[in-house]
């Protein structure tokens, strides 16, 4: 069975497919990346160019299996997504009072009755806990007994016109979308492990047009969100000051960019004309430092005043970086800075995928695949859930059909 990611970023449309194998393990088939068009910000704001974009990414999975495109985990990141917290209760069904699997179903679903405007569907109800006859923090209630079964989810949804013009043009293209997936819920689960998320950490994904966080504690996710901010915000100020073009400016950013300027030298300087034949400027790199981390604060402290909200600005695992944003060189010094938190780079974990073929493995060892690989990684999981539980996670595309 192939399972196909696919990323829709404001930049760059990264895919990747795999197989699953044996014992549950992935064989990571290939890895995509082509240009990004019609998409800003986490979402598709022009259905034709997107459509086209995808097409192209489809034509080179089709030459592997078109089995492949009939399984896509898609991502949506944009500001037009909501989080909820609710509670679900119901009576144990059974005279023996045991806690069967369509309980379970019945308490998901009854946790799903929120407030909802006309244009607003559903697309993850994510578990926190469970509850028997008042005992809280449980897992699987399957088996236990019981007369009150409770559960505590957290609800996301998402203005149904962005989501059909997300699946409609994964459908033109030739696709089918099986599941659509919240980004920073996509990029937890390929970077953020067990002790991270017991402990208590926030992810914080840098991407090109959007920055993500999602807050973990006591293994539970206690909330995410996406910020209209991204590494693009930081080239476009250097091209700003620099008086130069966008691919210029991206060019210096990636060659001579450090994020903490209190690091660099005001003695090293830069000449512009290398980099760009039409520029003759010298400027010091310090000059550059500067501006990269005006705008990488502003990112921070978004995040930081987000987590003084949540009261939980004491995280003892502290924050995990990714997305091709956070590999600006100081990017770690700088987020101790804003964040006063220990703060780590990611490092994904590899060992789900067979060793038949490392090399294309070891390309998923970049920040940039972070939510590429969370999509797999969250398709591989469903398709191995037992089907009494997979409903709930899969079966919200039929209540998009008008």
């Amino acid at each position: 069975m192939y399972i196909t990611a696919l990323d829709l970023g404001s930049s760059q449309i990264k895919a990747l497919v795999a197989e699953i194998g044996k014992h549950g393990k992935l064989h990571l088939i290939d890895v995509f990346s082509f240009p990004s068009f019609g998409v800003r910000k986490g979402e598709i704001v022009d259905s034709q160019e997107a459509t086209k974009a995808i097409s192209k990414v489809f034509c080179e999975i089709r030459n592997i299996s078109k089995g492949a495109l009939k399984n896509i985990y898609v991502n949506l990141g944009g500001k037009n997504v909501q989080l909820q917290t609710s509670r679900g209760i119901v009576a144990v069904s059974r005279a023996d009072s045991e806690i069967y699997s369509d309980d379970v179903d019945r308490v998901i679903k009854a946790s799903q009755a929120v407030s909802l405007s006309a244009n607003r569907k559903i697309i993850h109800t994510i578990i926190s806990e469970f509850i028997v006859d008042g005992v809280d923090q449980i897992k699987n209630p399957v088996g236990m007994n019981g007369a009150r079964l409770e559960v505590n989810s957290l609800i996301v949804d998402a203005f149904t016109p962005t989501l059909n013009d997300l699946l409609k043009s994964v459908e033109i293209s030739g696709g089918k979308a099986i599941e659509i997936v919240y980004s920073p819920v996509a990029a937890a689960g390929a970077v953020l492990n067990r002790t991270h998320k017991e402990l208590g950490s926030v992810l914080i994904d840098i991407g090109f047009g959007t920055t993500s966080m999602a807050v973990f504690e006591e293994d539970k996710l206690i909330a995410a969100k996406v910020f209209p901010l991204g590494s693009s915000n930081i080239t476009n100020d250097l091209a700003i000051a620099l008086k130069s073009s966008i691919d210029a400016a991206e060019r210096v950013k990636i060659a001579y960019g450090h994020a903490f300027a209190r690091d660099v030298s005001l003695k090293e300087k830069i000449d512009l004309h290398e980099l760009d034949e039409k520029l003759k400027a010298v400027v010091t790199k310090k000059f550059i430092s500067e501006i990269i981390e005006v705008r990488l604060a502003e990112i921070f402290e978004l995040i930081h005043n987000e987590l003084k909200l949540l009261g939980k600005t004491q995280l003892p695992a502290g924050a995990v970086l990714c997305g091709g944003g956070a590999k600006i060189s100081g990017i770690i010094d700088l987020a101790k800075h804003e964040l006063k938190l220990p703060v780590h780079m990611a490092s994904p974990e590899l060992g789900i995928f067979d060793s038949a073929n490392q090399d294309t493995v070891s390309k998923l060892d970049d920040l940039e695949l972070a939510l590429s690989l969370g999509l797999l990684i969250h398709g591989c999981g469903l398709r191995l859930k037992p089907v009494a539980l997979q409903g709930f996670f899969s079966r919200f595309l039929d209540n998009l059909k008008p």
